[in-house]
């Protein structure tokens, strides 16, 4: 997988883990604030998704070379609603800015050993 797939990987999942995020929170209210268990299905399908979603960080992560703690924080920011986008977003444009650059020195390598 190359490394920019590896960022829309994780844009995907990231984006879906928000949006499935937001279902889980409402399946939440509705059980415990309404006792409505309309969306009682919903849990396991995010939990999935998710652990997909950790493995699309720990892909993108490794590519990177993030360290430990910002892999995990990355990977915990699925857990609060909101908060998977916005942190997907700076992650993303850090990301597009990293590749660039080291496609830069990738052409500047051939070219000098040219």
């Amino acid at each position: 997988m190359t490394p920019r797939a590896k960022l829309t990987f994780f844009r995907v999942m990231a984006f879906l883990v928000g949006i499935f995020l937001l279902v889980l929170a409402t399946h939440m209210v509705l059980r415990y604030g309404f006792d409505n268990d309309v969306l009682h299905w919903w849990p396991a399908p995010h939990g999935w998704f998710y652990m997909i979603y950790i493995v699309a960080t720990a892909l993108l992560g490794f590519e990177l070379r993030w360290g430990m703690g910002k892999m995990v924080g990355v990977m915990l920011a699925g857990c609060v609603p909101f908060l998977s986008f916005w942190v997907e977003h700076r992650v993303s444009a850090q990301a597009r800015d990293e590749l660039a650059a080291r496609e830069v020195r990738e052409v500047a390598a051939g070219r000098l050993a040219a």
